[in-house]
Order: C-alpha cells, then sequence, then structure tokens
C-alpha cells in the first residue's frame, strides 16, 4: 500500500512595505524544504497583493512532521497536517 503524501498551508497577509523582506524570508524557506525532502510552494492572490498562501508538501507525514518541527522559521500550526485522499 502506498503511503499518502502529505502537506500543510500558511496563509500570510503582508504589507507593501514588508514585502522584500518576506520574500527573502520566502526564498530561505524554499531552500530549507527542498532540503528536507519537501515540495514548497507559494501563491499571491491575484487581486489581493500581499495576501499569500504557502504549502509544504512531502511524500508521507513523517518526513512533513520532522521538516516542519526542525524549520528555523516554523508554519505557525504546525499539528495540521493534511494527507492525500486516493479517489477511484
Amino acid at each position: 500500500m502506498k503511503m499518502p503524501r502529505a502537506l500543510t498551508l500558511q496563509r500570510s497577509i503582508v504589507p507593501v512595505n514588508d514585502r522584500k523582506k518576506f520574500l527573502d524570508k520566502l526564498g530561505k524557506r524554499h531552500s530549507y524544504y527542498a532540503a528536507a525532502k519537501c515540495t514548497h510552494w507559494v501563491f499571491e492572490e491575484a487581486d489581493l497583493p500581499g495576501a499569500f498562501i504557502e504549502f509544504i508538501e512531502a511524500p508521507d507525514g513523517e518526513t512533513l512532521a520532522q521538516a516542519l518541527a526542525a524549520a528555523p522559521d516554523p508554519v505557525v500550526d504546525r499539528g495540521r497536517i493534511y494527507r492525500e485522499v486516493e479517489l477511484g
């Protein structure tokens, strides 16, 4: 049986003046999660600049939980992990 992938997400609202600093922080997060065998995506709301959502995905829940626990800049709610649902 295949282990389901796992992911977590975080929303952030960033003032215009803090945008560059926030994007730099996201770049560091991106590198960290890649090294931790996770995929990290960031999206910005099209009609609301500064409203970001991040997704951090791993091949399984244990990998994701370990990466979140050791992150230098932790996700706000690292206890909320979602497992992939197999359909069909």
